[in-house]
């Protein structure tokens, strides 16, 4: 018999069927055993009573130990006090694959123990919740662009120019020349807004940040839009509309997820337009009032993220940053040169930013006094100034995060649960 997915059993409902997985967990009354199946889709109690099934399959039931892979024949029923809400009654058990000593129990293990066998660990109910989340994340990001008319370009992760500076790349040598891991797909974008008008990249990006938060890892998965002839507060509103879909999203695709993960959805819920918004500059007054050690030109930390996030049920969004703390390519506001056009947007619960982006500067010479004012070496970004020599245009893009959005959309304190496999300060195992 073919093998129906748990996470369609519901069609078998009144008749026999296959489902092939592994032991989730097990219990036992002496009469009946209860097999809890999981397949990636779903959970599937699968009852085994020893009057009604034969000898040997009573004997492999009891043979079965947590992770074993196995197939289950029997006949499904609806039940809604089950795990999606149905129940087999099981009238043939076949062990596939031995797991003898599996090394997660269910008593509590630390964070080590579990990140060293991040490999088995993802197998647990909550880990594979979240990055379940994160697939329907992935998913509807593309969704989001393609529905309005973006064209996906897919930026290199060797480069040989950075965007954010050379204090956090990654160095490697290129056949006797010096290439960088990818910081941002940005600067290459930006040629590619002139061909198609909209367009994104997502993908892998390196920052080698000696940073032991949980809000940072050294490799992670960046989504940035960038648009032709879109202005500041165009990209403000689309990336509000960027964060409402992508939650919205995850409330109407992922209820079961986030309810094995206990994760408040009446506080997504809150999540709708238009955000609050604050400028920098009152934004360093409010924290002042708060008793932060904070002036004008301090970039914001985690605490004074949260801290101006503390009375928000929606993301915040920050906008107009000093121009000497922000990136050479950000456009100065035309009414105050002190700041750039640029925004962060913090999440709430705090989650800290989860967004980045800015109006970027199309005239050429401003652009050229900035490479200097960086001391940005010029030869390696003539291919970045032709953007302004052949045609320059005003443009917008942001960029965000993907682990951070997933962290906070599944209400999990730090990044590295957000990913499959984390890179860190000192985790590159395995």
């Amino acid at each position: 018999m073919d093998a129906t997915s748990i996470g369609k059993i519901g069609s078998k409902a009144g008749a026999a069927a296959t489902v092939r997985g592994w032991l989730y967990n097990k219990r036992s009354s002496g009469k009946i055993q209860f097999l809890i199946v999981r397949d990636g889709t779903g959970y599937l109690q699968c009852v085994v009573p020893r009057a009604e099934v034969a000898p040997e399959v009573w004997a492999e039931a009891e043979k079965t130990t947590q992770e074993c892979s196995l197939a289950v024949t029997g006949v499904v029923r609806e039940d809604k006090r089950a795990p999606g809400g149905y129940e087999m009654t099981a009238s043939a058990v076949e062990i596939l694959g031995t797991s003898p000593d599996y090394p997660i129990s269910p008593k509590e293990h630390g964070v080590d123990f579990l990140m060293n066998l991040r490999h088995l660990w993802m197998r647990s109910s909550q880990q594979h919740a979240v990055l379940r989340v994160r697939s329907e994340m992935e998913q509807a990001i593309a969704d989001f662009f393609h529905e309005r008319e973006f064209v996906r370009i897919d930026s290199p992760i060797l480069t040989g120019s950075s965007v954010e500076g050379t204090s956090t790349l990654f160095e490697t040598d290129y056949f006797g020349d010096k290439a960088y891991l990818s910081q941002s797909g940005q600067l290459y974008l930006e040629p590619a807004a002139a061909a198609f008008g909209r367009v994104y990249c997502f993908g892998p990006t390196f920052r080698a940040e000696k940073s032991k938060t949980r809000r940072h890892l050294t490799e992670f998965w960046m989504v940035e839009p960038e648009v032709a002839f879109l202005e500041f507060e165009g990209l403000c509103e689309l990336a509000e509309d960027f964060v409402v879909a992508l939650v919205e999203r995850a409330i109407a695709r992922c209820g079961e997820d986030l309810k094995r993960l206990e994760r408040d959805v009446a506080k997504l819920e809150k999540v709708t337009k238009p955000f609050p918004r604050i400028t920098y500059r009152d934004g360093i007054h409010a924290l002042q009032k708060k008793g932060f050690p904070v002036n004008f030109g301090d970039d914001l930390g985690a605490d004074e993220e949260t801290a101006l996030c503390a009375d928000s049920e929606r993301p915040l969004i920050v906008s107009r940053f000093p121009t000497a703390i922000k990136s050479f390519y950000m456009q100065p506001d035309p009414k105050d040169p002190e700041v750039v056009l640029g925004l962060d947007m913090l999440a709430p619960e705090g989650y800290g930013e989860i967004i980045g982006g800015s109006q970027r500067i199309h005239d050429l010479a401003l652009l050229e006094r900035r490479l200097e004012e960086h001391k940005l070496p010029r030869e390696a970004y003539e291919w970045y100034l032709d953007v302004r020599r052949y045609g320059t245009f005003p443009h917008s893009g942001f960029g965000m995060g993907l682990e951070r959005l997933v962290a906070w959309v599944c209400g999990i304190h730090h990044l590295r649960e957000a990913i499959p496999y984390p890179r860190t300060l000192k985790r590159i195992y395995p």
